[in-house]
């Protein structure tokens, strides 16, 4: 894709490395346009724009708690963190190595007493996540069918985008747990694995809205946002969703909006 969010100049030095990482090992890189900092690993799974998106769909607000299942090195929870100054946000991350990385993340964009990052596997929880108290969990799980997908030759990127030992059923199970009732899920997703999504979502959530988005006009969706409340009533809808990227390749102004501003993407 052109224009991409990334950037990799920041205005001052990040603090020093977490002790898993070296210099080598990690890229300081920015999003929405140099607002938040993200330390990332080189080689490995790579923040683009889903994250972004998946931050600017919560629709949290002053006081709420969010939980971030797999937060990994922390691009959406910051992305957040940014847009909403009075939510607190935990993330859980079940590599320790990238659990320490968003920890030192939101130091270096001076959110840690807003952001709690705790190294965990969303199939046992652990100590320090209290099931029913979020207001809202956002999710952005690995996407590929493991019958399907050939598999990145790097283990870390690997286990970010093929499913594993979590299939999307146990992320949004997971989801379930945390939230108090009527909260709400957003998750990001494939667009030809929707109906996987909303299989899992069935019984659960009410209210499942779906927001389509598009690369161009014309071009079939790869990626959908879902947002559904626990517990909650109401028909399933299909949004307009959001044009990408116009004729000559650059994002359109909407789509700007959200990946340099920070904007709220409004359901």
């Amino acid at each position: 894709m052109m224009n991409r969010p990334l950037q990799h100049q920041i205005d001052q030095p990040p603090q020093d490395e977490p002790a898993a990482w070296n210099e080598h090992a990690l890229s300081a890189d920015t999003l929405l346009d140099g607002k938040v900092r993200l330390r990332q690993p080189v080689l490995g799974y790579r923040a683009a724009i889903d994250p972004v998106f998946l931050a600017a769909a919560v629709a949290a607000g002053p006081g709420d708690l969010v939980c971030e299942a797999g937060c990994g090195a922390g691009a959406a929870l910051l992305c957040l963190a940014w847009r909403i100054p009075a939510c607190r946000i935990t993330g859980i991350e079940r590599d320790t190595r990238i659990a320490d990385l968003a920890r030192a993340n939101a130091a270096d964009n001076w959110f840690s007493e807003r952001i709690d990052i705790i190294a965990g596997d969303i199939a046992n929880p652990p100590d320090g996540l209290t099931g029913g108290s979020f207001d809202h969990v956002m999710v952005n799980p690995p996407h590929l069918d493991p019958a399907r997908a050939q598999s990145p030759p790097d283990a870390d990127r690997a286990a970010a985008m093929v499913e594993g030992d979590a299939a999307v059923a146990d992320w949004i199970a997971f989801a379930y747990s945390m939230l108090r009732d009527r909260g709400a899920v957003t998750l990001i997703h494939r667009a030809d694995r929707l109906d996987h999504v909303i299989a899992a979502l069935d019984g659960r959530f009410g209210g499942i809205a779906v927001f389509p988005l598009w690369p161009a006009k014309g071009r079939a969706a790869k990626r959908a946002i879902l947002r559904a409340r626990k517990n909650a009533g109401g028909p399933m809808s299909l949004l307009p969703g959001i044009v990408l990227h116009g004729d000559d390749g650059r994002f359109t102004p909407a789509a700007d909006a959200i990946l340099r501003e920070g904007r709220a993407l409004e359901f």
